[in-house]
């Protein structure tokens, strides 16, 4: 029996739930295309995946190697071994993905401890890590190796190059790496108006895992080893940890697509854009108050739980914190003014019944 491909979604139809949602750039589709032809050599030694890594130093300096993976969870994962013993543990904000949104895949997976610290706004700080950073002579608690912060937040907020160069200076003098979990690196960096280097490998990061999915790709992330004197094993790492993909040719071509021009950055800024008109909206009505500064592409939000729900039926976004009303509002490279502007005039409509 034949079957045909079929369209199963109105592609007109756009929410604010996650970046996630969002399908992949034109441009990325063709560059997947160009690369579809023909032979390559599997398992990353395909010319694709070279020339990634020549795009990545043009980003982060010239002792920069990216691991491409499959997926965020799996950078993270494979990143955190990387830096750790079997006796380390990971010093994180408690809001962290490693934490809150990846199955206990460092602890299962990677066999990882978190020390998890509680930040009013998704920022670690030199004194919030100091709460964990101790006991390394104790071997009856996990040893602090590792400072894993997220650039942006899970709060939307973003580190400034000089919050991040003291969490280095600090977490070095103390014999720890930094990890900086970049799932939405772009939209940081377009934020800032900085190089992307400017708040990771130059400020003292030792390990990156960037993003790509949130930005305009399919699939695909990699691990971006900053400072190669602080890993071990790498490329071990990523196959036992399922992340080496066969035809790594895919997920190379997408990130070369993203970075090989200024397409990572037009994405970021347009997002961040629709998350500033939707928040400058959001401040005109009343009883809705935005929790934490709009710097990125996420707003935050409480409004009164009835509200939500009905909101919820005409467009789809996530309770952040059900119990206390607070929401998450979250623009893509794809999100147009039409969509912010009907979202506002939705909110308005369901806040005045």
């Amino acid at each position: 029996m034949r079957t045909d491909a079929r369209r199963h979604h109105d592609p007109q139809v756009r929410g604010f739930a996650s970046d996630n949602y969002a399908g992949a750039h034109p441009e990325v589709l063709a560059a997947l295309a160009l690369a579809n032809g023909g032979h390559q050599v599997a398992y990353g030694e395909d010319d694709y995946t070279g020339h990634l890594q020549r795009v990545m130093h043009s980003h982060f300096g010239a002792t920069a190697e990216a691991f491409p993976v499959f997926n965020g969870t799996g950078a993270n994962v494979v990143a955190l071994q990387a830096l750790t013993d079997r006796w380390g543990a990971v010093i994180c904000a408690e809001s962290a993905h490693i934490n809150v949104d990846e199955g206990g895949a460092p602890e299962r997976m990677g066999g990882l401890k978190l020390l998890t610290v509680p930040t009013p706004d998704g920022k670690l700080t030199p004194e919030l890590i100091d709460r964990q950073a101790y006991g390394w002579d104790d071997e009856h608690r996990a040893m602090p190796q590792v400072v894993s912060i997220t650039q942006n937040t899970e709060l939307g907020t973003v580190y400034t190059p000089d919050e991040i160069r003291a969490i280095c200076d600090h977490a070095h003098e103390r014999g720890m790496k930094v990890h900086l979990d970049g799932a939405r690196i772009a939209n940081a960096a377009a934020s800032l108006d900085v190089p992307m280097r400017t708040f990771t490998n130059t400020v003292g990061v030792d390990v990156l895992s960037f993003g790509g999915t949130k930005n305009g790709a399919i699939f695909g992330e990699a691990v971006v080893v900053l400072n190669p004197d602080a890993v071990r094993a790498m490329k071990h790492l990523r196959k036992l940890s399922m992340q080496l993909a066969s035809k790594m040719r895919f997920v190379s071509v997408q990130l070369e697509a993203l970075l090989a021009r200024d397409l990572w950055l037009r994405n970021a800024r347009h997002a961040n854009a629709m998350a500033q008109r939707l928040a400058e909206g959001v401040r005109a009505i009343d009883g809705v108050e935005i929790l934490y500064p709009v710097q990125a592409n996420a707003v935050f939000a409480r409004l009164p739980h009835a509200v939500s729900e009905r909101l919820q039926k005409r467009f789809r976004f996530y309770f952040w914190d059900e119990a206390a009303g607070d929401v998450r509002w979250m623009c893509a490279f794809d999100t147009g003014e039409d969509d912010v502007d009907a979202f506002l005039q939705a909110l308005k409509e369901e806040m005045a019944r």
